[in-house]
This record gives structure tokens, sequence and C-alpha cells, in this order.
């Protein structure tokens, strides 16, 4: 759980690029981004972290040089760096337009008290924040040391005088805390503060805005636009490598994804965790019952079974890199090597299952590329799975290419699977969904991994497979393992795999269309 609460900076020295102030107080409520919260003594340690600007860990200024903690608080001193963003956080922390301290903490532990605070037990400090609107207002700014020979004094916070905790003075030989009320104090920090120049923030950032100030500045003679101009002139036209060019990091990939729409047609069980084969009884022959008359001899009949043998499958993925582009690149880079290794995963089980199906089980003799054609298929496909397996086909596997046949059959120019007025529709089949329903109520489900991407039987084109999921079982370890191995020459295995496999059950559980 990350947790974020704001308190307020106690001193900024401009001379020395630090920042001080309370940035934990212990057993006071504060305000935090998941509501109320209040820090038990002792459920902080100190430890080094950077100072961020708003919680835009993008948009470091500083880092810790120093910390300690009693059981009242913890106070923090951050050396700013000499950027224009850190020469702007220290003015505006000297002004108090930017005063306040906000920690980032990852906590380990809590509870919940009755009124609904939470009083953190134990956690783990993970940056800190310059930030506009603090929780607490216990902690004003008290010094600001503006130069090295400017004096340094003390500013009380006189707008709520009945709020806070007591501040005290960090500098030696500061004056008593009554003393800086004064008027006559206070003004010499403004008057020997060192003068800092901040660029001012160009509107100019591409080819158009630039045209546009240009056309204001040579025709408008707007003075503004004039001086954006001028400042664009050395920088975006005459500097152009200076300019970064920012990366998004969303990953475009139009090449996989974790469908598997013939798996998850079927049934599904957890492999049993031991063993390269498994087995399933089967019954083969079962007890007769007939029509016998008074003192007739009764038929013998019995119950035969045998065992069905599944072998478990392996399936492997191995993807190299090395420790630099580990070490060194985005994180988005190994999201995504990870995320392709599943896809390639998804893609290989599936067309497993399809040409186990394929290779076991049975056509219709009905073309049914048209709507008609179609409705004919179903009904009878969904006749011979029963027929088959003495179950009901409840689910259909169609390919993309049949899907969009599916969409566009209608009855008299009106939709029969995606009519808006459902009418006269015969099921819902829609184009940003690869679920659906179809006539005669079967559950429609679209695999890339059948029709011309699988395999062509020498009976049909295995475009559409009507599917009794109580005859095939898919088989899947619970989750899958990824082991790597670091070779002598740097380089980085990454191995990603895992077990499966199919039952066919009863193996004319599926019916497919003739072509």
């Amino acid at each position: 759980m990350k947790l974020t609460t704001p308190m307020q900076i106690t001193a900024a020295d401009s001379d020395a690029r630090t920042i001080t102030g309370r940035i934990v107080a212990f057993n006071e409520h504060a305000n935090a981004s998941t509501g109320k919260v209040v820090f038990a003594r002792g459920s902080i340690v100190p430890q080094d972290v950077f100072l961020n600007l708003e919680h835009d860990n993008t948009r470091r200024i500083g880092k810790s040089i120093a910390m300690s903690v009693n059981d009242k608080e913890m106070t923090a001193t951050f050396k700013i760096a000499n950027t224009t963003a850190g020469t702007d956080a220290l003015i505006e922390a000297m002004d108090g337009l930017r005063d306040g301290f906000s920690i980032e903490l990852a906590v380990d532990n809590y509870e919940m008290q009755k009124d609904g605070t939470m009083k953190v037990l134990n956690g783990q400090l993970t940056a800190v924040a310059l930030v506009t609107e603090p929780a607490v207002r216990s902690a004003r700014v008290s010094e600001v040391a503006a130069s090295e020979d400017s004096e340094t004094h003390e500013v009380t916070d006189t707008t709520n005088p009945n709020e806070g905790d007591k501040v005290e003075n960090t500098t030696e030989n500061a004056a008593p805390a009554v003393e800086p009320v004064a008027a006559p104090e206070v003004a010499p920090v403004e008057a020997s503060r060192p003068a800092y120049y901040t660029a001012p923030r160009s509107p100019i950032v591409n080819k158009v805005s630039y045209l546009e100030h240009y056309l204001k500045a040579t025709i408008l003679h707007d003075e503004d636009s004039r001086q954006y101009v001028k400042a664009a002139d050395n920088t975006t036209s005459t500097a152009p490598g200076m300019i970064p060019t920012p990366q998004s990091t969303n990953v475009i990939n139009a090449l996989a994804n974790a469908d598997r729409g013939m798996i998850d047609a079927l049934s599904r069980e957890a492999l049993v965790g031991e063993g390269m084969t498994f087995e399933i009884p089967k019954v083969t022959a079962v007890p007769t019952v007939a029509n016998i008359a008074e003192n007739a001899a009764i038929t013998e009949s019995n119950l035969s079974a045998t065992f069905l043998s599944v072998p478990v499958q392996s399936f492997k993925g191995r993807a190299i890199s090395t420790i630099e582009l580990i070490d060194r690149s985005r994180p988005e880079y190994l999201s995504a090597l990870l995320q392709n290794l599943e896809f390639a995963y998804a893609k290989v089980t599936d067309e497993f299952a399809v040409g186990t199906i394929a290779a076991a089980g049975q056509q219709t003799g009905v073309n049914a590329n048209t709507a008609t054609g179609f409705l004919g298929y179903t009904s009878q496909a969904a006749g011979a799975v029963y027929g088959s397996s003495l179950g009901f086909a409840r689910n259909i596997v169609v390919s993309p290419g049949q899907w969009t046949n599916i969409m566009g059959y209608n009855d008299n120019g009106a939709p029969l699977y995606n009519a808006a007025q459902p009418s006269n529709a015969a099921g819902n089949v829609r184009g940003d969904s690869l679920r659906g329903v179809v006539s005669p109520g079967l559950n429609l489900f679209v695999s890339r991994s059948i029709g011309n991407a699988g395999p062509t039987t020498s009976t049909g084109d295995f475009s559409m497979v009507v599917v009794n999921p109580d005859a095939w079982t898919w088989y899947e370890s619970p989750r899958f393992t990824l082991r790597t191995n670091v070779n002598s020459d740097g380089t980085i295995d990454i191995l990603y795999y895992g077990y499966a496999a199919i039952a066919p059950k009863i193996p004319f559980g599926a019916c497919w269309n003739q072509t």
C-alpha cells in the first residue's frame, strides 16, 4: 500500500541550497492519500530518499542529506540540485508559495481505528515531495538564509497562532523565539535575498506554434510574441538536437494476444502434479435390460471398463537478452518480453487443441457458408454430437472469416445475430466481442487457430466446430513457471514453460462443417 501525507518545511537555505522541515509527526492526525492517518511512534525509520516535485518521480529536485527522529517527529534536510527547477523550488519555498513536505510511504503493517483513521504501525519511506498544500499547519517556514553575508532570522507564522507544534531554531546563535516577530528583523531577509533569473516558459513548442507567434510578431507587432520567437530562434531552430523526443510507455502489439477460443470452449480441469501420462477410467460396455417373459432365462450382462491414457505435453518458449539490456532498458521492455512469451504460449496451446480435435472429430454434409446453410449445419451438428456422445452440444468455435460471415447473415435485410431490435434476432454476435450466442442456442467462440490459420482435413475445412464441452477436457498446470539463467558471456536465458493435456473422452463429441 502506498501512502502520501503532507507536512510543511521549516527552513530553506538558498546559499547552501538546502531545505529543512518536519516530514512525519508521530501520534498526530493528518490527511493522507488514503484518508485520515496517524503514525505510531517508531513506525518509520530514517533512510536516504529523493525529493520530488509534487509527487512526480520524473521531476527530482534534490536528495536527503540528513534525517533525525525523536518521540514526536522526524525531520529531514534535503540538498537541492543546481538546476532551474531546483532554483525555482528554493525561491517558492522562501516566498511561501510551495512550502510543504509530503512523504511517500510503503505501508507494511497498519490497523484501522473505530473512527476510520488508519494507524500506521510499520512502513518504509520511499520518497518525499515538495508540495503546495500541506495537511498539517504546525510547521511553517522558520528560517531563511538568503546569502553568505546576510544575517539569519526566524519568521513566525501568525496566521493561526493557536495551532501547530513548537518549531526549534536550527541555526547557531539564533535569536530568541519571540524576537523574529518584530518587523525590523524580517526586512533584511527580503533585502539581501540574491536575485535569481528564471527563463519564461515559452508557448512555442512546435512548428505550428512558432509560425503563430512569428506572424503575431511581424504583422501585429506583438512584443511578447517577438520575445518568444527570438528565444525560439536560439533553441528550436538553431539547436534541434537539444530538444528531447519523449517516448510513450504504451507498447503497440498487433502480432499476438492471449486469446484461446478453442480451449475456452472446452471443459477445464487442473493438471495432476506429477508424471507425463495420467489415466481416466472409461466405460466400454454397460449392463443390458430386456423385456423377459415369465420363467424365461435372463440374458447375462456386465459392466466393462478400461483406462484412457492421456499424455502430458510440455510447451516451452525461450528468449535471450543481455545483462546490459535488462539493466539499462526501461521496465516496459521486460514487461513486454514476458507478456509476449505468454501470448506465444496461448497461441501454441490453442493450436494444439485444434489439431487434436480435428484428428478425431466428425463432420456434417451441409455447406454452411450461407445463412440457410449455417442454420442447417448447426442443427445437424447439434444432433450428431448428441447421437455420438449422449451429451448436448453447447458451444461453437469459428474462424475469424466465419465470424465475419455470421455477422452478415440476414433475413430479407434484417440481421439475424446483431439486430438492434431483438424481435428478429436468433442470437447475438457483435463486432467488438469474440463471444456471442447463435441459433440453436450455441455459445459462440472465435479462434484464430482454426480455419485458414489452422488444420485442413480431408473431409472439411474445420472453419466451424460444434462441441460438447464435456466430451473434450483441457488439463493445464495451475501456473506457468519462469526461470532465468545468466550465462558466462553475459546473456540471460528466460525460459517460459508449462504443462497441459487434452483428453478425448468422447472423440465424436465435436462436429465441423463440410465445404
